[in-house]
């Protein structure tokens, strides 16, 4: 049997990249295909010695880096890619590899981390941000999103059977597109962390510094329980605006090596999350600490984190709301057992994400 994987791309390291590292070890031999691929990342995932074909846009100016430039051009470029000679494809995808063109014979299994974000529900928010909301600029821009949306929609057809990485996406999968999905929860490398020996007197977040992922509002709700302090970890596009918010009893660590990483978030009160996520691996993460999380009760975490049992929620994504959940979590938190909190980070391991993954791939060509 000839297998083909496909990635949206391979630039950087993420939750994506590291689910679509483990579909590879299951398919060792399997040839793969991405719009985009940098040398080290390739490396890092260990692909370096598969045969991965890119795209024409890895060829154009400032691809590697810009590469989301050409949006409009995904849709053309993925669907350039001869898979004819596959039995089986599988696409993990958040943008536009389930689009690979596919025949009768084959197989098609897509892994999906969300439908197309800046295309459906954050479609507005994207076009305000880029600043392209008005104007003729912003005019062209809603032309061309609604094509990709229209390519995005007529795409599905060519995938037999999904696979959501939440119950949450499944439904948004359900809605976008009219399809059923399997859930399959994505691997964390709950192996890689470990309670610390010793607990901190400080509460923790980690993410990149984007608007959706609501750093500003943690740092602000901090900024008024001066007696209550806060690591923030982490770089991106707003670190500046963020630390304007910043007190004195928050401090900004920028980026972080994995161990250093590791070594903060084991030893914390509890880790903060704020953002409506499709999954969220960090909140899996700290949980592999021992560490309770207080959290946005939206999205993915919904389904990672246990209320009372291995953290708390907060109903709405207001500084009110976070300094409410951070001081119930105080008046509760001698209620959280460490060894509780681990165990059930330990359901979202690597072994059992490659386990369901071939189940479900083995069981589908079985019904073809």
């Amino acid at each position: 049997m000839k297998v083909a994987l496909v990635q949206d791309w391979l630039t950087v390291i993420g939750g994506s990249e590291n689910v679509f590292k483990e579909i590879v070890s299951l398919f060792p031999e399997a040839d793969v295909f991405t719009l985009v691929a940098r040398e080290e990342t390739l490396e890092k995932l260990g692909l370096k010695g598969h045969k991965v074909q890119t795209s024409f846009i890895q060829r154009l100016p400032f691809a590697k880096k810009k590469y989301r430039s050409y949006l409009p051009l995904f849709p053309l470029a993925v669907e350039q890619f001869d898979l004819s000679g596959y039995d089986l494809i599988i696409s993990s995808s958040h943008a536009v590899a389930k689009g690979v063109l596919t025949n009768a014979n084959q197989i098609h299994i897509c892994y999906c981390h969300s439908p197309m974000r800046y295309a459906w529900d954050l479609n507005h928010q994207y076009l305000r941000e880029s600043g392209l909301n008005k104007g003729l600029k912003g005019f062209l821009a809603q032309y061309l999103l609604h094509r990709i949306r229209t390519w995005d929609y007529i795409s599905t057809n060519r995938v037999d059977h999904f696979i959501a990485n939440s119950k949450y996406i499944a439904k948004r999968i359900k809605k976008v597109y009219g399809r059923d999905s399997d859930v399959i929860y994505p691997n964390v490398a709950t192996e890689d962390f470990a309670p610390a020996a010793e607990k901190g007197d400080y509460f923790v977040t980690c993410s990149r510094f984007v608007p959706y992922k609501k750093i500003d509002l943690i740092v602000q709700a901090f900024a008024q329980m001066p007696d209550k302090k806060l690591l923030v970890i982490g770089d991106g596009p707003d670190f500046k605006k963020v630390s304007k918010l910043a007190v004195a009893n928050t401090v900004l660590l920028g980026y972080q090596t994995f161990d250093k990483l590791k070594a903060y978030l084991s030893a914390a009160k509890a880790f903060v999350f704020a953002a409506e996520e499709d999954f969220g691996i960090l909140p899996v993460e700290a949980q592999a600490c021992g560490v309770p999380v207080i959290a946005f009760g939206k999205g993915g975490a919904l389904e990672s984190v246990v209320e009372n049992k291995t953290g708390v929620f907060f109903k709405n994504q207001t500084v009110p709301d976070i300094i409410a959940a951070v001081q119930h979590f105080d008046s509760i938190q001698h209620t959280f057992d460490p060894v509780a909190i681990r165990e059930h980070a330990e359901s979202f391991s690597t072994g059992r994400f490659k386990a369901q993954m071939l189940q479900f791939v083995q069981s589908k060509l079985k019904q073809s």
